[in-house]
């Protein structure tokens, strides 16, 4: 919270305190009517002189306007400064969460991150907003209204604001407890998030298998846990209000008792305890506003906390100074180890070298690692043990932009955004259309020119609107258009028919010959052209080599191709 003070509060403080000045004024001026009111009840109204009583009247409507004005201007301004500084939250949030590494990611989950950059974003506006709107006003009303009364008849204001400890005391021990219950309620809507966005991902899967009731029924578990929470924090905070209404109203009965004696006995006026219960109202007022904003700090201040935690997490992935290795490899993995959860290895000692142009194919089972290569490669994670490196330059001494415009890549799992064909290819990299073309047809994604508008044809998200294939072409277009150093494609011919995969293959070795490739694969078709495959079988490499070396040396390979192909070493 200290850190979005002063970054995003503080630099907005000139326009805090002008909008703070005029709350003041026009609050200061509301308070001023009361006094108004009892003086021409007691002091003009016995003299019977209806010209001042106008007067005084008028000046009472112009203090009323002016109040008004005031209070509507400051309002107006605290929304266009809670607006700015909201926005320039999210922006710096979302920019913060974009530069994540993927451990982190891991850590904070996604459905978390998308929570703090929504609900508690709003939640800091909404305290921002009140806090310079109820912020200023409350405390004003409430300590000018007892100062007025104060000043009308000390007695009477004892009386009244021997109730005051009481109130503190119960707003301090709800609102402490408050932060604490709305962290646990913001932690639930994190879940009810993740709830929500596995069974859109998975809508399909769900319905085929006829799982809408079960999934229904997880989701309004962890709705039904939001709304408990909810209830519970909101259910302390509405404690609040019902105190007050309790301890002011009973001072407020002492207040007439003694005002009514003490008028019998000639000591004040019945013009003052008239202003004395319009400075109650607003002292209740007030006091209610105070209540709310105990409410909106409670919430603003648990959505900071969480806030706070993704702009100050610590930048990792960040280069670093590694001498660079003069060697003829383009790509080296040297006695790699890694771990994503630092229990157990997912891969262990990996070792291979890739001279520029050449080819690696990496096969094995589900789970044996072969994302993981690729992950590391791209610096998402840094290895445990050993080093990786592009030219003789250690990854860690790369700058991501420079490390990642080096790359072409076709994930397992990517997608495609609503937009036309050729923005997808594009990429929002400003490439040139023939550029766009040429990778198309290098992908054999042909489908392209038998579709209406051919390159500018529109796609619904996540491409819902074609094949299985002709998603997987349309992501190997984007990762050929820019031309890229290296290519790696993550089992990314799976949903290729065999003739259009051997056309991919051919076109590859003819249009990206000087490209380093490393291909995943579950085909051992894909890959047997490579120059090296690497067989990996529970994060162990089990097998280096060609083709035919692997079809005599490895057995488990050599299971995959007779399986695959009915091929006989």
């Amino acid at each position: 919270m200290k850190m979005i003070f002063r970054v995003y509060l503080r630099p907005e403080m000139g326009r805090i305190c002008f909008q703070v000045f005029i709350k003041l004024s026009g609050t200061l001026i509301e308070l001023l009517l009361p006094w108004m009111l009892s003086v021409v009840l007691d002091d003009l109204v016995p003299r019977g002189d209806i010209g001042l009583i106008l007067r005084w009247g008028v000046l009472m409507v112009l203090c009323a306007l002016l109040a008004w004005a005031g209070n509507a201007t400051a309002n107006r301004m605290s929304t266009r400064i809670s607006r700015d500084i909201t926005r320039r939250l999210r922006h710096d949030l979302f920019a913060r969460t974009a530069y994540l590494s993927s451990a982190q990611e891991d850590a904070f989950t996604t459905p978390s991150l998308i929570s703090r950059l929504s609900s508690d974003t709003y939640n800091m506006h909404q305290m921002v907003d009140r806090m310079m709107r109820l912020g200023v006003r409350a405390p004003i009303l409430l300590v000018g209204g007892i100062l007025v009364t104060l000043l009308l008849d000390p007695v009477l204001t004892l009386v009244l604001a021997a109730t005051l400890p009481l109130l503190a005391i119960v707003v301090w021990q709800v609102s402490s407890r408050g932060v604490k219950m709305y962290t646990k309620t913001q932690q639930a809507l994190d879940r009810m998030i993740r709830r929500a966005q596995e069974s859109m991902a998975g809508i399909r899967v769900i319905q085929a298998l006829s799982k809408s009731d079960f999934e229904r029924g997880r989701y309004d578990e962890a709705n039904r846990d939001v709304v408990r929470r909810e209830r519970r924090a909101a259910m302390l905070m509405n404690v609040t209000s019902p105190v007050m209404n309790l301890l002011l109203n009973t001072g407020l009965t002492c207040v007439i008792i003694v005002g009514a004696y003490r008028v019998n006995a000639g000591l004040t006026d019945p013009g003052v305890i008239v202003a004395f219960m319009n400075y109650f109202t607003i002292i209740l007022n007030a006091l209610m506003m105070v209540s709310r904003l105990f409410v909106m700090y409670s919430k603003g201040v648990a959505s900071g906390k969480r806030i706070a935690e993704v702009l100050e997490s610590e930048q990792q992935m960040l280069p670093q100074d590694v001498a660079r290795q003069k060697t003829g490899n383009c790509i080296e993995f040297d006695h790699v180890s890694f771990s994503y959860g630092k229990v157990r290895n997912n891969l262990t000692d990996i070792h291979f070298t890739l001279k520029k142009g050449e080819t690696l194919g990496i096969i094995g089972p589900t789970g044996s690692g072969k994302s993981t290569i690729i992950n590391l490669l791209l610096r998402f994670y840094d290895p445990d043990k050993g080093s990786i490196r592009i030219d003789g330059r250690d990854l860690r001494s790369i700058p991501h932009k420079e490390l990642h415009t080096m790359f072409g890549v076709v994930f397992q799992n990517d997608f495609l955004y609503a937009g036309t064909i050729e923005e997808n290819i594009d990429f929002g990299r400003n490439l040139a259309h023939e550029n766009i073309e040429e990778a198309a047809q290098t992908a054999q994604a042909e489908f392209i020119a038998e579709r209406e508008g051919r390159f500018e044809a529109e796609l619904v998200p996540k491409g819902a609107n074609l094949s299985g294939g002709q998603k997987q072409r349309m992501l190997l277009s984007r990762a050929m258009a820019g031309n890229p150093y290296i290519l790696l494609l993550d089992d990314s011919s799976s949903a290729l028919d065999y003739k259009t995969d051997a056309a991919l293959r051919r076109a590859l070795s003819r249009s990206f010959a000087r490209t380093t490739k490393i291909i995943v694969a579950q085909r051992v078709s894909s890959i047997r052209t490579a120059d090296k495959i690497l067989v990996l079988e529970d994060g162990k490499e089990a097998g280096y080599g060609t083709h035919e070396e692997l079809m005599r040396s490895c057995p488990s390979y050599r299971e995959i191709a007779e399986a695959q192909m009915g091929e006989v070493s």
